[in-house]
């Protein structure tokens, strides 16, 4: 299954603020909703029980202590109105009717018509008048209970009517009488209650988002400075900083970044001028040891001359110094064509070349034409520079030659835009841990190699020779074995910014 898409920073920090206030609005909301609606309802209560018990105590004293229907219709008659109708229990006996009849003009009672009997008189049902309830007020308690009458909120209290002796005692009179209030206006209010809290809590989420716009807008910017900052410190641009404001943690983190950036300036400043040092060393060095070994390589040209004539110790020495004189001169060239390359002097000699006849010529003037197979179809040229490509190939084949196997082949192919030279030999091939390696400068592919004629630079010259070029030289292992150094080089000239001119 895939993973979910992971959300901005922004869009977390806005969901998370959005919810933050939702969830305390709904709480805050939700606690005045509840505390209104109980308040509401308790001073409902208080009020009917009040109201109730003052139009009881106007009935006292009762005219018999055994009323009939008719007597206990005038009990609940006496406390009803418009919004409360009642009935009045006493020994299995239950009255009927509530208030007297209505006068002309009055208002109807509260409840609604499916509560009246025929002629507009309200008649409590007895069915919501539970037994729990009936008990308790016929243990001589005042008791209450809101109940749901067909589909309408009604606050049922039961009390019952005490006689109170001469005593001052109080004892039952067996009458007990229940009322029933409509809940309907208070209920009207608690849903008023409700719809306004979800519209607070609708305004506050729309308020939350704003500020969360706002809030995540100031908190971003600093970081998206920061990664923009960062990116083009990645990108060479050392000199990159961002504005520090105010005191918090991303000033803090704004801080650390310039301070890092600074550092890191330093340092790379100091790397470059110590390897323009070592290069500058390097090529004053190349360029100091040319006159030296001019001299003697001259003297050495003469030793070698002698060396057949010489007893066998002193010609072998006279041959060691003109071999490794060779070997010195040819290391000395080449540090000083390195160092050409790295201060960008090396430039190109272009004229257009029949590659073809250009490789034939470089393996004619080493001795090569026999020992390589060659694969040069006619016709194929290009703007080179002949000493160059000549140094590159003659490296190529020179190494196949001599660190290959046979047969050591050259295939040149082309099309409108490039032309590739392929050297091949059938020999192991290179390791795969080499093969990164080979075009480092003074790399060498094994120990054993560590002290042979080859200087280490000859690939790494190569290489810059094939860039000068605006191509590339790469290598691989054949599948058929051996190892594949390609040349590719462009049929059109390059400028110095590396594109066509």
């Amino acid at each position: 299954m895939a993973p979910w898409p992971s959300l901005g920073l922004r869009a977390r920090l806005s969901s998370a603020f959005a919810l933050l206030c939702v969830v305390t609005t709904v709480a805050v909301a939700g606690g005045i909703y509840v505390q209104a609606r109980n308040a509401i309802l308790q001073r409902t209560q208080d009020a009917a029980v009040q109201a109730m018990t003052s139009r009881l105590q106007a009935l006292y004293p009762l005219r018999s202590p055994a009323p009939d229907r008719a007597e206990l219709g005038g009990i609940a008659g006496a406390v009803s109105d418009g919004n409360v109708f009642a009935v009045a229990f006493h020994r299995g006996e239950h009255s009927l009717a509530g208030p007297p009849p209505e006068r002309p003009g009055a208002p109807a009672p509260g409840p609604p018509p499916e509560h009246r009997r025929p002629g507009g008189v309200p008649v409590l049902d007895l069915g919501v008048i539970s037994p729990q309830l009936r008990r308790t007020v016929a243990g001589g308690d005042v008791a209450w209970q809101r109940v749901v009458w067909q589909d309408a909120p009604f606050l049922i209290i039961g009390t019952p009517l005490l006689i109170t002796e001469r005593d001052r005692t109080t004892r039952s009179s067996g009458i007990e009488v229940y009322v029933a209030r409509s809940l309907l206006p208070e209920q009207r209010s608690i849903d008023g209650l409700a719809v306004h809290a979800w519209l607070t809590g609708g305004a506050a989420l729309a308020f939350s988002v704003v500020l969360a716009s706002l809030a995540t807008r100031g908190v971003l910017r600093p970081v998206r400075e920061l990664g923009r900052a960062a990116r083009l410190l990645g990108e060479g641009e050392l000199r990159t900083r961002v504005a520090v404001r105010g005191s918090d943690e991303l000033a803090d983190v704004a801080r650390t970044f310039n301070t890092t950036a600074a550092e890191l300036e330093r340092h790379v400043e100091q790397l470059r001028r110590m390897e323009a040092d070592a290069r500058r060393f390097v090529a004053d060095v190349s360029h100091e040891l040319r006159t030296p070994l001019a001299a003697l390589a001259a003297v050495a040209d003469v030793l070698d001359e002698e060396a057949a004539r010489l007893p066998e110790p002193a010609g072998r020495a006279a041959r060691l110094v003109s071999q490794e004189t060779l070997s010195l001169t040819a290391l000395v060239n080449d540090l000083i064509e390195i160092s050409r390359f790295d201060s960008g002097v090396a430039a190109l000699a272009l004229n257009e070349v029949d590659v073809a006849e250009l490789v034939r010529a470089t393996l004619r003037a080493r001795g090569w034409s026999e020992a390589v197979r060659t694969e040069l179809p006619p016709g194929v040229t290009a703007p080179l520079d002949p000493r160059r490509v000549d140094v590159i190939l003659a490296n190529l084949v020179g190494n196949a030659l001599r660190h290959g196997e046979p047969p050591v082949s050259v295939r040149l192919s082309a099309d409108p835009h490039r032309i590739a030279l392929e050297v091949h030999d059938h020999g192991p091939g290179l390791d795969e841990t080499v093969l990164p390696h080979v075009f480092d400068r003074f790399y060498k592919a094994g120990a054993a190699r560590a002290r042979s004629e080859g200087s280490g630079l000859g690939l790494a010259i190569a290489r810059e020779n094939a860039r000068l070029h605006g191509g590339d030289l790469t290598v691989a292992n054949a599948v058929d074995g051996g190892a594949v150094f390609t040349l590719r080089l462009p049929r059109r000239a390059h400028g110095p910014d590396g594109g066509p001119e």
